[in-house]
This record gives structure tokens, C-alpha cells and sequence, in this order.
């Protein structure tokens, strides 16, 4: 097991599709916590540039609570990417199957997310800036993760 990417109910096909793109290229699966904000099929992702649909490990969840529990039931931590936490991504000790969950592009993860996860991560950057894009951030963790764990 490796280092995995999920994607609490993903706005923007474009982004999703190149992070699919990057687990495949990685070997990570990609967990997909529904609803997203567009049909999750291959149509969509080819419609994002995404030819790589059928090397991706992708796993989808009816919601949240259905996700956690899958990830507990397989003795994964799930650590929680979000401008809201301190600790900076490369000041985290990773291990290799943790499961990095990014929020939607336009609102994040809930409340109740956050309350939920006790790992939290942030990507340091300049104080004026909002945040990154998602696939953008994806890859800088996932990077970092795999460094660590040598999961190249």
C-alpha cells in the first residue's frame, strides 16, 4: 500500500482529472468522496485531457462517513490538507498508507471535517495569497509523502 490522494466532493473536472493523472503516473490510488460537482465518469475525465483513466487506482464513496470508515476498516490515517492548520506539510512525519484528503476547490471540507480529523496539514506560503490550486497542492504532498516514505 502507498501513499493515496482522496478528494472530498471535487468541483472542477479539469483538476480531478489531473490528479487522477498523477496517481496513475505515481501508482497512488485516488479516493473520490461524493457528490462531486460533475458526473464522475470516464467521459468527463477524457473531456479534462484525462487518457489515463484506466492506469488510475480509483475508488469512490458514497460520502464522508462512508470514506472514514473504509479507511479506519483498513487501518489508514487520513490526514486532512487545509489553510486552517499550523503544522506544515514538511514538518509532518508520513507513513505509507496514509490517505491525503483535499477539500473542494470552492469551499473546502465542512466543519465537521475538521473536527473529525485530528492529522492536519498546511503548505506553508505567503500570508497575502488565499491558496493554491488543487492539483497544484496534490502534487507538492504527495511528492513530499512519497520522499519520505520512499515510495518512488
Amino acid at each position: 500500500m502507498t501513499i493515496a490522494i482522496a478528494l472530498f466532493q471535487p468541483d472542477i473536472p479539469q483538476n480531478t482529472g489531473t490528479i487522477a493523472r498523477l496517481c496513475a503516473c505515481m501508482g497512488s490510488e485516488l479516493h473520490i468522496i461524493e457528490p462531486a460537482g460533475f458526473p464522475v465518469t470516464e467521459k468527463a475525465f477524457r473531456r479534462a485531457g484525462m487518457d489515463y483513466i484506466q492506469n488510475v487506482d480509483m475508488k469512490r464513496h458514497m460520502n464522508f462517513d462512508a470514506f472514514l470508515e473504509n479507511m479506519t476498516d483498513e487501518g489508514r490515517r487520513v490526514i486532512l490538507v487545509t489553510t486552517k492548520a499550523s503544522l506544515p506539510h514538511i514538518d509532518y512525519t508520513f507513513k505509507q498508507d496514509d490517505v491525503l484528503l483535499f477539500g473542494r476547490e470552492s469551499s473546502g471540507v465542512p466543519e465537521i471535517v475538521h473536527q473529525t480529523l485530528t492529522e492536519k496539514v498546511t503548505i506553508p506560503m505567503k500570508n497575502e495569497m488565499r491558496s493554491l490550486n488543487l492539483a497544484v497542492s496534490a502534487g507538492m504532498l504527495l511528492n513530499e509523502a512519497l520522499r519520505q516514505t520512499k515510495g518512488f
